[in-house]
């Protein structure tokens, strides 16, 4: 369904134009969450996935694209269109390459599920930057690891910056939280990997540090 708009004022625009990270994800409700994913192709990744998209934004010169057309097959979402010069009003709207997709948050597998038959899974603590966060999903995806496990102190990986860093590898690597707060880390969270079978190893820049290559870190 397109629909053309004159004015981010638009209240149709309210998820892309008003809402905060916090607002969209929905603390209160998160079966009715959100997110926003930017440029096709992050977006086609996403609906690879089998995410649900609820609306589009983008500029009228990118009608047709891809993630465009794949979305026009789903019944009832809109797909709202404007001059480039009105969007690249909206704050960060010139890194989107021309087309933003809010959303519905996917619901999150528990740890046994990310960990149950894996042999190798990345460890997030307290990883507070979007930008990393993002490159953190990137790098265990060209490393080929099993899955992600983040502390509740970690950012978002829905968060937009971090979605468009991944480059849409959040939706291809099964992720979860650690526990249900920060205090089911390390203590619940550390039993719960011994109890699957995990050794565990740390990345740190500190005098006790270890090379990768030492025997210690070598499969039994």
């Amino acid at each position: 369904m397109l629909i053309e708009v004159k004015s981010l004022d638009d209240e149709r625009l309210a998820t892309y134009t008003r809402l905060t990270e916090a607002q969209l994800r929905n603390r209160l409700e998160p079966q009715m969450g959100l997110f926003i994913a930017e440029s096709e192709k992050v977006i086609l990744s996403a609906l690879s996935a089998g995410l649900e998209p609820v609306s589009m934004l983008m500029e009228e010169r990118q009608l047709g694209c891809h993630a465009q057309q794949q979305v026009l097959q789903r019944a009832d979402v809109p797909i709202f269109y404007g001059s480039r010069e009105m969007l690249c009003s909206l704050t960060g709207y010139e890194l989107s390459r021309g087309v933003l997709c809010a959303m519905r948050r996917p619901t999150l597998p528990s740890l046994d599920e990310v960990c149950r038959d894996k042999h190798r899974i990345v460890v997030a603590d307290s990883v507070v930057n979007s930008t990393n966060t993002g490159a953190i999903f990137r790098a265990a995806a060209a490393l080929g690891m099993d899955g992600i496990l983040l502390t509740h102190t970690c950012c978002d990986p829905l968060n937009r910056r971090s979605v468009r860093v991944s480059m849409g590898t959040v939706f291809q690597i099964p992720w979860t939280y650690i526990g249900q707060s920060p205090a089911d880390w390390p203590g619940w969270g550390m039993q719960q990997l011994r109890q699957l079978g995990f050794r565990t190893a740390a990345m740190a820049l500190c005098d006790r540090s270890i090379s990768i290559d030492d025997p210690l870190l070598r499969d039994e």
